[in-house]
């Protein structure tokens, strides 16, 4: 790969980490070393994956290189759109406007609440007997 036409950019949620790269190319998508239409098996997943290139109109102007680890399903999928959203951003300052509009540049800081002492989760108590 050529240093000057690669985009680096990493990409948060809840507990995953995806590190993305993206070349000029022709559209393919290949997550920790295998396709997409491996890693997500749903379509909504890969829909949700391709929201940035779609809103962009760069869909297949993109080859996409990512490394995802950590969270389940749901927090690597908004991982990995956050990575390709930033990355699409380094590659081309003018899209910022459009994919923030979309919400899609800020990292969503939902995460989950810590289990308290005492209780037996975050907000959920034991059940109280009163005899």
């Amino acid at each position: 790969m050529e240093k000057e036409n690669v985009y680096y950019a990493t990409g948060k949620r809840k507990t995953a980490i995806a590190r993305t790269w993206l070349v000029p190319g022709n559209g393919s998508f290949t997550i920790n070393g295998r396709q997409a239409e491996d890693y997500f098996l749903t379509e909504a997943a890969r829909i949700v994956m391709s929201q940035p290139f779609a809103l962009t109109n760069t869909l297949n102007a993109y080859d996409v290189k990512i490394r995802v680890k950590g969270g389940g399903i749901s927090g690597q999928l908004g991982a990995v759109r956050h990575g390709i959203t930033k990355a699409l951003i380094e590659a081309n300052p003018e899209l910022r406007q459009v994919l923030k509009k979309a919400g899609f540049v800020k990292r969503d800081p939902r995460v989950k609440e810590r289990k308290k002492y005492g209780q037996k989760g975050a907000r959920a108590r034991f059940q109280f007997s009163k005899r």
